[in-house]
Protein backbone atom coordinates (compact mmCIF):
# COMPACT_ATOMS: atom_id res chain seq x y z
CA UNK A 1 0.00 0.00 0.00
CA UNK A 2 1.85 3.17 -1.26
CA UNK A 3 1.98 6.26 1.33
CA UNK A 4 -0.31 8.46 -1.04
CA UNK A 5 -3.07 6.16 -0.40
CA UNK A 6 -3.03 6.59 3.69
CA UNK A 7 -1.77 10.65 3.62
CA UNK A 8 -3.80 11.60 0.94
CA UNK A 9 -3.01 14.36 -2.00
CA UNK A 10 -0.70 17.46 -0.85
CA UNK A 11 -3.37 20.02 -0.29
CA UNK A 12 -3.11 22.65 -2.78
CA UNK A 13 -1.36 26.16 -2.05
CA UNK A 14 -3.00 29.24 -2.30
CA UNK A 15 -2.28 31.32 -5.67
CA UNK A 16 -1.58 34.42 -3.26
CA UNK A 17 1.17 31.91 -1.04
CA UNK A 18 2.77 30.12 -4.02
CA UNK A 19 5.65 32.53 -4.11
CA UNK A 20 6.23 32.11 -0.41
CA UNK A 21 9.07 30.33 0.84
CA UNK A 22 8.41 28.39 3.42
CA UNK A 23 10.18 29.35 6.84
CA UNK A 24 12.75 27.14 8.04
CA UNK A 25 12.18 24.81 10.50
CA UNK A 26 12.27 26.38 14.44
CA UNK A 27 12.25 30.05 13.05
CA UNK A 28 10.31 32.69 14.60
CA UNK A 29 8.16 33.57 11.77
CA UNK A 30 7.64 37.74 10.39
CA UNK A 31 8.73 40.67 12.18
CA UNK A 32 10.12 38.04 15.02
CA UNK A 33 12.28 36.26 12.35
CA UNK A 34 13.83 39.55 11.83
CA UNK A 35 14.62 40.97 14.99
CA UNK A 36 15.80 37.33 15.88
CA UNK A 37 18.44 37.91 12.89
CA UNK A 38 19.41 40.94 14.31
CA UNK A 39 20.14 40.08 17.65
CA UNK A 40 22.42 36.98 16.12
CA UNK A 41 23.99 39.79 14.38
CA UNK A 42 24.18 42.42 17.19
CA UNK A 43 24.74 40.19 20.25
CA UNK A 44 28.28 40.55 20.47
CA UNK A 45 28.06 44.35 20.75
CA UNK A 46 25.21 43.76 22.94
CA UNK A 47 27.09 41.48 25.25
CA UNK A 48 30.11 44.37 25.28
CA UNK A 49 28.73 46.78 25.81
CA UNK A 50 26.60 45.00 29.09
CA UNK A 51 29.51 43.56 30.75
CA UNK A 52 31.42 46.86 30.33
CA UNK A 53 28.05 48.20 32.14
CA UNK A 54 28.60 45.99 34.63
CA UNK A 55 32.25 47.07 35.48
CA UNK A 56 31.28 50.63 35.16
CA UNK A 57 28.21 50.05 38.09
CA UNK A 58 30.79 47.86 40.43
CA UNK A 59 33.13 51.03 39.84
CA UNK A 60 30.82 53.87 41.11
CA UNK A 61 29.33 51.83 43.43
CA UNK A 62 32.64 51.25 44.98
CA UNK A 63 33.58 54.66 45.07
CA UNK A 64 30.20 55.77 46.54
CA UNK A 65 30.90 53.35 49.55
CA UNK A 66 34.69 54.63 49.67
CA UNK A 67 33.89 58.18 49.98
CA UNK A 68 31.47 58.01 52.21
CA UNK A 69 33.36 56.09 54.47
CA UNK A 70 36.28 58.41 54.21
CA UNK A 71 33.78 61.22 54.90
CA UNK A 72 32.13 59.75 57.56
CA UNK A 73 35.52 59.11 59.28
CA UNK A 74 35.73 63.04 58.93
CA UNK A 75 32.82 63.40 60.91
CA UNK A 76 34.19 61.28 63.44
CA UNK A 77 37.47 62.89 63.75
CA UNK A 78 36.29 66.46 63.87
CA UNK A 79 38.28 66.73 60.21
CA UNK A 80 35.73 67.52 58.24
CA UNK A 81 36.52 71.54 58.03
CA UNK A 82 38.97 72.87 56.55
CA UNK A 83 40.60 74.98 59.51
CA UNK A 84 41.62 71.59 61.07
CA UNK A 85 43.48 70.35 57.94
CA UNK A 86 46.64 72.19 59.48
CA UNK A 87 46.77 68.87 61.89
CA UNK A 88 49.18 65.85 60.12
CA UNK A 89 45.96 63.56 60.68
CA UNK A 90 43.05 65.51 58.96
CA UNK A 91 45.09 66.46 56.25
CA UNK A 92 45.62 62.75 55.51
CA UNK A 93 41.64 62.16 55.85
CA UNK A 94 41.63 64.66 53.23
CA UNK A 95 44.13 63.84 50.71
CA UNK A 96 42.24 60.30 50.44
CA UNK A 97 39.15 61.98 49.53
CA UNK A 98 40.31 64.17 47.52
CA UNK A 99 42.21 60.85 45.70
CA UNK A 100 39.13 59.24 45.98
CA UNK A 101 36.96 62.35 44.06
CA UNK A 102 39.48 62.56 41.20
CA UNK A 103 39.01 59.58 40.39
CA UNK A 104 35.63 60.60 39.64
CA UNK A 105 36.59 63.95 38.06
CA UNK A 106 39.27 62.86 36.01
CA UNK A 107 38.91 59.32 34.83
CA UNK A 108 35.13 58.84 35.15
CA UNK A 109 33.77 61.79 34.18
CA UNK A 110 36.22 61.64 30.66
CA UNK A 111 35.23 57.80 29.95
CA UNK A 112 31.81 58.95 29.92
CA UNK A 113 31.95 61.48 28.11
CA UNK A 114 33.86 59.39 25.51
CA UNK A 115 30.69 56.89 25.26
CA UNK A 116 28.55 58.68 22.41
CA UNK A 117 31.76 58.97 20.78
CA UNK A 118 32.71 55.16 20.93
CA UNK A 119 28.81 54.31 20.11
CA UNK A 120 28.89 55.78 17.06
CA UNK A 121 32.64 54.72 16.16
CA UNK A 122 32.05 51.26 16.91
CA UNK A 123 28.57 50.35 17.19
CA UNK A 124 26.77 52.97 14.62
CA UNK A 125 29.26 53.24 11.99
CA UNK A 126 29.85 49.57 10.97
CA UNK A 127 26.18 48.39 11.75
CA UNK A 128 24.79 49.51 7.85
CA UNK A 129 28.52 49.77 6.38
CA UNK A 130 29.86 46.16 6.57
CA UNK A 131 26.30 45.29 5.59
CA UNK A 132 27.24 46.43 1.89
CA UNK A 133 30.69 46.19 2.31
CA UNK A 134 29.74 42.64 2.76
CA UNK A 135 27.12 42.74 0.03
CA UNK A 136 24.83 41.27 2.17
CA UNK A 137 21.86 44.52 2.23
CA UNK A 138 21.24 43.08 -1.07
CA UNK A 139 20.59 39.36 -0.11
CA UNK A 140 18.74 40.57 3.09
CA UNK A 141 16.80 42.75 1.12
CA UNK A 142 15.87 40.06 -1.83
CA UNK A 143 13.47 37.94 0.83
CA UNK A 144 10.66 38.51 1.76
CA UNK A 145 10.98 41.54 4.45
CA UNK A 146 10.49 44.69 3.41
CA UNK A 147 13.31 47.52 3.56
CA UNK A 148 11.03 49.26 6.06
CA UNK A 149 10.80 46.43 8.59
CA UNK A 150 14.34 45.27 8.31
CA UNK A 151 15.88 48.34 8.96
CA UNK A 152 13.62 49.47 11.90
CA UNK A 153 14.24 45.67 13.40
CA UNK A 154 18.22 45.97 12.57
CA UNK A 155 18.37 50.10 14.17
CA UNK A 156 15.73 48.61 17.06
CA UNK A 157 18.16 46.29 18.95
CA UNK A 158 20.90 48.69 19.19
CA UNK A 159 18.94 51.91 20.17
CA UNK A 160 17.04 49.56 22.70
CA UNK A 161 20.36 48.46 24.56
CA UNK A 162 21.89 51.62 23.97
CA UNK A 163 18.69 53.86 25.45
CA UNK A 164 18.84 51.18 28.60
CA UNK A 165 22.19 51.18 29.45
CA UNK A 166 22.96 54.88 29.18
CA UNK A 167 19.94 55.58 31.52
CA UNK A 168 21.26 53.05 33.70
CA UNK A 169 24.79 55.29 33.35
CA UNK A 170 22.78 58.48 33.81
CA UNK A 171 21.72 57.36 36.86
CA UNK A 172 25.14 56.20 38.47
CA UNK A 173 27.15 59.25 37.69
CA UNK A 174 24.31 61.48 38.57
CA UNK A 175 23.76 60.02 42.23
CA UNK A 176 27.39 59.71 42.97
CA UNK A 177 28.19 63.43 41.57
CA UNK A 178 25.53 64.63 43.48
CA UNK A 179 26.08 62.74 47.15
CA UNK A 180 30.16 62.10 47.10
CA UNK A 181 31.53 64.72 45.15
CA UNK A 182 29.91 68.06 45.01
CA UNK A 183 28.93 67.72 48.39
CA UNK A 184 31.91 66.74 50.38
CA UNK A 185 34.66 69.22 51.58
CA UNK A 186 37.49 68.66 49.94
CA UNK A 187 36.26 68.23 45.81
CA UNK A 188 35.34 71.40 44.01
CA UNK A 189 33.40 70.24 40.69
CA UNK A 190 30.54 72.64 39.25
CA UNK A 191 27.78 70.99 36.84
CA UNK A 192 28.68 73.21 33.86
CA UNK A 193 32.20 72.11 33.55
CA UNK A 194 33.34 70.30 30.29
CA UNK A 195 33.42 66.84 31.70
CA UNK A 196 31.17 67.19 34.26
CA UNK A 197 28.05 68.73 32.57
CA UNK A 198 27.95 65.24 29.85
CA UNK A 199 27.81 63.16 32.55
CA UNK A 200 24.43 64.19 34.43
CA UNK A 201 21.16 63.99 33.69
CA UNK A 202 19.51 63.11 30.28
CA UNK A 203 22.87 64.33 28.55
CA UNK A 204 24.47 60.91 28.30
CA UNK A 205 20.91 59.53 27.26
CA UNK A 206 20.68 61.76 24.61
CA UNK A 207 24.38 61.76 23.26
CA UNK A 208 24.63 58.09 23.41
CA UNK A 209 21.31 58.16 21.24
CA UNK A 210 22.63 60.85 18.81
CA UNK A 211 25.84 59.28 18.60
CA UNK A 212 24.56 56.08 17.31
CA UNK A 213 22.44 57.31 14.80
CA UNK A 214 24.83 59.69 13.23
CA UNK A 215 27.05 56.63 13.52
CA UNK A 216 24.65 54.59 11.18
CA UNK A 217 24.56 57.58 8.57
CA UNK A 218 27.82 57.86 8.28
CA UNK A 219 28.65 54.36 7.65
CA UNK A 220 25.48 54.40 5.18
CA UNK A 221 27.45 57.19 3.52
CA UNK A 222 30.63 55.71 2.90
CA UNK A 223 29.86 51.38 2.81
CA UNK A 224 33.20 51.09 3.83
CA UNK A 225 33.67 50.15 7.79
CA UNK A 226 36.64 50.83 8.36
CA UNK A 227 36.06 54.29 7.03
CA UNK A 228 32.72 54.61 8.74
CA UNK A 229 34.28 53.70 12.41
CA UNK A 230 36.76 57.34 11.91
CA UNK A 231 34.95 59.35 10.61
CA UNK A 232 31.79 58.94 12.65
CA UNK A 233 34.29 59.56 15.73
CA UNK A 234 35.39 62.48 14.24
CA UNK A 235 31.55 63.61 13.12
CA UNK A 236 30.30 63.02 16.22
CA UNK A 237 33.19 64.70 18.42
CA UNK A 238 32.66 67.79 16.07
CA UNK A 239 28.70 67.39 16.80
CA UNK A 240 29.76 67.67 20.65
CA UNK A 241 32.12 70.49 20.26
CA UNK A 242 29.06 72.48 17.69
CA UNK A 243 26.33 72.19 20.61
CA UNK A 244 29.21 73.04 23.88
CA UNK A 245 29.75 76.38 22.22
CA UNK A 246 25.81 77.32 21.19
CA UNK A 247 25.24 75.51 24.86
CA UNK A 248 25.05 78.86 26.55
CA UNK A 249 22.25 80.38 24.54
CA UNK A 250 19.58 77.58 25.17
CA UNK A 251 18.45 79.57 28.11
CA UNK A 252 18.32 83.40 28.87
CA UNK A 253 21.91 84.77 31.36
CA UNK A 254 21.65 86.13 34.32
CA UNK A 255 23.99 90.04 34.33
CA UNK A 256 25.00 91.21 37.39
CA UNK A 257 27.17 94.04 38.61
CA UNK A 258 29.61 94.08 41.54
CA UNK A 259 32.67 95.93 42.87
CA UNK A 260 35.96 95.14 41.22
CA UNK A 261 37.10 92.43 43.20
CA UNK A 262 41.40 92.45 42.74
CA UNK A 263 42.15 88.82 44.64
CA UNK A 264 39.80 87.35 41.70
CA UNK A 265 40.46 90.13 38.95
CA UNK A 266 37.54 91.30 38.70
CA UNK A 267 33.75 89.85 38.61
CA UNK A 268 33.12 86.98 40.76
CA UNK A 269 30.04 84.70 39.70
CA UNK A 270 28.35 82.41 42.60
CA UNK A 271 29.36 79.14 43.59
CA UNK A 272 28.92 76.37 41.06
CA UNK A 273 27.31 78.97 38.24
CA UNK A 274 28.68 79.25 34.91
CA UNK A 275 30.83 82.11 34.06
CA UNK A 276 29.89 82.90 30.10
CA UNK A 277 31.41 86.39 30.15
CA UNK A 278 32.56 89.52 32.48
CA UNK A 279 34.31 92.70 31.97
CA UNK A 280 34.14 96.02 33.79
CA UNK A 281 32.46 98.79 33.93
CA UNK A 282 33.97 102.32 33.10
CA UNK A 283 32.62 105.56 34.87
CA UNK A 284 30.08 106.72 31.92
CA UNK A 285 28.78 103.26 32.41
CA UNK A 286 30.09 101.59 29.32
CA UNK A 287 30.96 98.01 29.50
CA UNK A 288 33.84 96.35 28.21
CA UNK A 289 34.92 92.89 27.85
CA UNK A 290 38.20 91.06 29.61
CA UNK A 291 39.13 90.59 25.98
CA UNK A 292 38.18 94.59 24.49
CA UNK A 293 40.31 95.75 28.07
CA UNK A 294 43.80 94.13 26.21
CA UNK A 295 43.52 97.09 23.91
CA UNK A 296 42.07 100.09 26.60
CA UNK A 297 44.17 98.83 29.22
CA UNK A 298 44.59 102.07 31.19
CA UNK A 299 40.73 102.77 31.01
CA UNK A 300 39.70 99.16 32.51
CA UNK A 301 42.89 99.48 35.04
CA UNK A 302 40.67 102.37 37.03
CA UNK A 303 37.53 100.75 36.67
CA UNK A 304 35.63 100.28 40.20
CA UNK A 305 33.20 98.29 39.01
CA UNK A 306 32.49 94.64 37.18
CA UNK A 307 29.94 93.07 35.02
CA UNK A 308 29.41 89.36 34.68
CA UNK A 309 27.19 86.99 32.74
CA UNK A 310 26.69 83.76 34.52
CA UNK A 311 24.40 80.74 34.14
CA UNK A 312 23.44 79.53 37.90
CA UNK A 313 23.57 76.30 38.88
CA UNK A 314 19.68 76.75 38.95
CA UNK A 315 19.78 76.51 34.93
CA UNK A 316 21.27 72.98 34.85
CA UNK A 317 18.34 71.53 34.21
CA UNK A 318 16.73 73.83 31.94
CA UNK A 319 19.62 73.76 29.50
CA UNK A 320 19.68 70.36 29.62
CA UNK A 321 16.17 69.93 28.57
CA UNK A 322 16.70 72.58 25.81
CA UNK A 323 19.61 70.08 24.33
CA UNK A 324 17.50 67.23 25.26
CA UNK A 325 15.17 68.71 22.65
CA UNK A 326 17.40 69.84 20.03
CA UNK A 327 19.31 66.22 20.27
CA UNK A 328 16.10 63.88 19.72
CA UNK A 329 14.93 65.91 17.07
CA UNK A 330 18.42 65.69 15.47
CA UNK A 331 18.56 62.16 16.30
CA UNK A 332 14.45 61.64 14.41
CA UNK A 333 15.86 63.55 11.36
CA UNK A 334 19.16 61.36 10.76
CA UNK A 335 17.42 58.37 11.42
CA UNK A 336 14.87 59.36 8.77
CA UNK A 337 17.69 60.07 6.47
CA UNK A 338 18.78 56.61 6.92
CA UNK A 339 15.22 54.90 6.61
CA UNK A 340 14.87 56.87 3.18
CA UNK A 341 18.16 56.84 2.21
CA UNK A 342 17.70 52.63 1.88
CA UNK A 343 14.27 52.63 0.81
CA UNK A 344 14.87 54.60 -2.26
CA UNK A 345 15.29 52.39 -5.15
CA UNK A 346 16.64 49.54 -2.69
CA UNK A 347 20.09 51.10 -1.45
Amino acid sequence: MSTSILTGPPAPVPADRAGERPAPAGSPPGTGRVLWLTWRQSRTAVLLMALLMVVAALLLVALHVLLQDRIELMHQTDCYHPKSWDELGCRIQAGRVEMLSRIFTDVVQPAVTAVPVLLGMFLGGPLLAQEYERGTLRLVLAQSVTPRRWLAARLAVPGAVVLLLSAVLSGLTSWVWWTDVVHNPVAFDPPFQAFTYPVLGVAPVVWSLFGLALGVLVGQLLRRTVAAVLVSGAVVAGAHAVVAALRPYFWPRVSMEQPYNNLMSGFVQPTNAWLVDRGVVLADGTRLTDAECVNASEACGVARTSWGTFHPVSDLVPVQLVEAGLLLVLTALVVAVVFRRLTRAGN
